[in-house]
């Protein structure tokens, strides 16, 4: 039976994360989806597990997760305030050589 309870316990490890490697590497329209479904299962649940708070976060956060932050839409649409143009000017007469200075030689006992 421990064999059984140990193979049972690894396959259901194996499935959360090939569960899990789905919803992270997935369209987003497959997350919402399933953001949405666990949310409605959650609901579904008997009272007593107190699952419904959860449910709720889920499926507000459902309803939120279009952006690549999470939050708007329009992530990188809207121009910058200081942007003049595509190509930064820099005169060539500003463009300096930086100066190195090299560390002092190390006299050994058989160069002198």
């Amino acid at each position: 039976m421990n064999g059984f309870i140990d193979r049972f316990l690894v396959g259901l490890a194996l499935l959360a994360a090939f569960g899990y490697a789905g919803y992270a590497l997935g369209p987003r329209a497959l997350r919402r989806r399933l953001t949405r479904a666990i949310a409605a299962t959650l609901t579904s649940l008997p009272a007593f597990l107190r699952l419904r708070d959860t449910a709720q976060r889920l499926a507000a956060s459902a309803d939120k997760a279009s952006g690549a932050c999470g939050g708007c839409d329009n992530c990188g649409s809207e121009p910058r305030p200081h942007a003049r143009g595509t190509d930064i000017a820099i005169p060539i007469a500003a463009i300096r050589r930086a100066r190195t200075t090299l560390a002092p030689a190390v006299r050994t006992s058989r160069q002198e």
